[in-house]
């Protein structure tokens, strides 16, 4: 049995639909579930045996962090602590979703497991306090970084752009920001396969895991090909419209500094499990013929 955490949000329901295409038992909580609850999870562990705990629960309101920094704390800090703690309890192994954002995103070559973290705001640094908290906690977890996800349920990247694309005539796009687009298909494919080399007894190593798709691109690159992709489905007329215009981030202020560089070096994952990573142009096109043909 599988405990899925964090049910309802974009990861999570890609999950729960993974999981159930390759025939796994699991059982998925969300807010019934207080992460923030010691007692509460200890309980409903009790009651449900599961040999994985998936923690896909977080806060993730990059900018509204830092006015909101107990809730924060106490979800991606705490919380991670306690689901932590209570899959040690049980005997249980532990994945645990990350970020890129545990980086300054200063660097200029891909981010390494080991490489040092060093968190600009509230949401990076609760996740890097998490992700310690974990380890300590039970130290026979996976913690998986990925970074700019993207999927069919929730709000992203793709399902804003394909909205303003369809409302504007000209749209300005940030390119100044480097990274790896991430289809949550594609990755909650890979927690499977951890999931099932433990239960095969070929466990690959606990500890700190990167997953992105493959290849690195800005924004502006990002919502070229979404519009491309568009109007080879039909959701698009033109693939010239609406005019995308390359800006750079100082001209969409926020409250925290977005990584400059978030690129994720993913060998270490790919030899544990021995698998080839899409590319991110090749898993976009895949998720644009998917949503065309729901919309049919």
């Amino acid at each position: 049995m599988i405990w899925l955490i964090g049910n309802k949000g974009m990861l999570g329901t890609e999950l729960s639909e993974t999981f159930t295409a390759h025939g796994l038992s699991f059982v998925g909580t969300d807010r019934e579930v207080d992460i923030t609850n010691q007692e509460a999870l200890d309980a409903f562990a009790g009651e449900h045996q599961a040999d994985c705990i998936v923690n896909c629960a977080a806060y993730t309101a990059v900018d509204k962090a830092e006015d909101d920094q107990a809730l924060c704390r106490a979800l991606n800090t705490q919380g991670a602590a306690n689901i932590a703690r209570s899959a040690h309890k049980k005997g249980a192994r532990l994945i645990h979703i990350s970020t890129d954002y545990v980086f300054n995103g200063n660097g200029d070559t891909p981010y390494r497991e080991d490489d040092s973290t060093d968190p600009t705001g509230i949401y990076g640094l609760t996740k890097r306090d998490g992700e310690i908290a974990v380890l300590t906690e039970n130290p026979e977890s996976w913690i998986i970084r990925t970074a700019w996800l993207y999927g069919k349920h929730g709000n992203n990247f793709v399902h804003t752009m394909l909205r303003l694309m369809a409302e504007k005539e000209e749209l300005k796009i940030v390119n100044d920001q480097r990274g790896s687009p991430t289809w949550a298909r594609d990755l909650a494919e890979v927690l499977v396969a951890i999931i099932s080399r433990f239960r095969s007894a070929s466990a690959i190593p606990y500890g700190i895991y990167h997953y992105t798709n493959e290849g690195n691109i800005t924004w502006y690159d990002f919502a070229r090909e979404i519009r491309t992709q568009a109007t080879l489905t039909g959701e698009l007329p033109d693939q010239t419209k609406p005019r995308l215009l390359p800006c750079t981030s100082a001209e969409f202020p926020a409250k925290v500094r977005r990584p400059p560089y978030s690129v994720l070096d993913k060998t270490k994952i790919r030899r544990a499990l021995n698998c080839e990573i899409p590319d991110w142009k090749q898993s976009l096109a895949a998720f644009m013929a998917e949503r065309a043909e729901r919309v049919q």
